[in-house]
């Protein structure tokens, strides 16, 4: 016997009716089919789809990773918006003050304000703000970054509130809710910042590099503006930041654009590109050379200048562990650059690390003058 019951209440006074269906071995199709039989006037009810079609976002470029961006505060934001102007479309903003979201220049759709008047460069503060917002962060990134991805950047300022604050509760996040790779960019301030801001850079950084060590993020990019500002004296205001995170974000998207392409001479791909994004606390350089200094030492020398003058901080060269080096050379010059001075570069950049290191190599040809030296140290300890 199949049992279909019916509960109506009128006047608080709840009635029964009760159907008894007298078919033996009637389906569960049978039961469904029934209820016409039995005089109700069921509605149409739109159903949600089983498997709902995911949004699909596309950069205006040809990767070796399809990176999603995550800015989380003013300085963060800035950084995220320099990768949008790069290409990159999986961007989006993290803010507590809508002041700051306001000229950053990406699609109003991809920036969440947490409208709390701001963290008051109080990192406690924003921390709370975004514990508290932790569910609201995560539908935001997975409706905004879609979900074909490879690889996550968290990028935020290290010394004021929102990003020093917020920046590693994002982080937790989105690690504990994709499965994709996550690294982290911080920007360090200037001195000239003051004391709260310096305590509030070492708390950042004491957490990131915390979960650089126990192996969860990974790369760690740290930039210096204090360098910038030593080697880029007399930068107008407008310049200064422009210059800080296109130097450090152009440099990130021509190791990931190289690395898709192939050489007819040698070939730095996905899987070297790898093995140094997952190296832990990683730093950057890139050299130009004169067509008359492309002989055995001055190639070697230019690399070494080249890593004393990059704007990244946060380690000591010697203490790497794996590296890449890309020379990009002009085509006419391929016939006159002897050999031996690539490799003489090659091995400078081996000398310069820790004894078992690996560098992968890299040789491209361009229609641009000269010979330019590209180079991506990992595996550092923080300094």
């Amino acid at each position: 016997y199949t049992h279909i019951f019916f509960y109506f209440l009128k006047k608080n006074q709840l009635s029964v009716i009760i159907y008894i269906m007298e078919e033996e071995n009637i389906s569960v199709n049978e039961d469904i089919s029934s209820i016409d039989d039995i005089g109700i006037d069921l509605p149409d009810i739109p159903m949600p789809d089983d498997h709902p079609q995911a949004q699909e976002i596309e950069d205006e470029f040809e990767g070796a990773y399809k990176f999603a961006i995550i800015g989380v505060g003013q300085g963060g934001s800035r950084i995220a918006e320099t990768f949008w102007n790069l290409g990159y479309r999986r961007v989006c903003v993290i803010n507590t003050a809508k002041q700051d979201l306001k000229y950053i220049n990406i699609p109003e759709d991809r920036k969440l304000l947490l409208d709390h008047g701001g963290a008051g460069k109080d990192p406690d503060t924003a921390e709370r703000i975004f514990q508290e917002n932790s569910e609201e962060i995560c539908d935001f990134f997975h409706s905004k970054l879609g979900s074909s991805y490879d690889r996550v950047l968290v990028c935020a300022g290290a010394g004021g509130g929102t990003g020093a604050g917020g920046g590693p509760v994002v982080f937790k996040i989105v690690k504990d809710n994709t499965s994709a790779t996550v690294g982290f960019i911080s920007a360090l301030p200037t001195k000239a910042e003051g004391n709260q801001v310096a305590k509030n850079t070492k708390r950042t950084m004491q957490k990131v590099v915390e979960y650089t060590k126990d192996g969860i993020l990974s790369p760690l990019i740290v930039l210096n503006n204090e360098k910038i500002k030593q080697l880029y004296p007399g930068l107008s205001v407008n310049k200064f930041w422009t210059t800080a995170n296109s130097s450090v974000c152009s440099l990130f998207h021509l190791f990931n654009k190289i690395s898709a392409q192939d050489s007819s001479y040698t070939t730095f791909d996905k899987a070297d590109l790898d093995t140094v994004l997952n190296s832990g606390i990683i730093t950057f350089g890139a050299t130009p050379i004169k067509t008359e200094q492309a002989n055995d030492t001055d190639i070697s020398k230019a690399i070494r200048n080249n890593l004393k003058k990059n704007i990244l901080a946060g380690a000591d060269i010697s203490t790497g562990n794996v590296a890449a080096c890309v020379m990009v050379v002009n085509n006419s010059l391929m016939d006159e650059v002897p050999q031996e001075a690539l490799e003489h570069g090659f091995e400078q950049l081996n000398r310069l690390l820790t004894k078992d290191s690996t560098v992968h190599r890299g040789i491209y040809t361009s229609n641009k003058p000269g010979i330019a030296v590209y180079t991506v140290i990992g595996g550092l300890e923080p300094a």
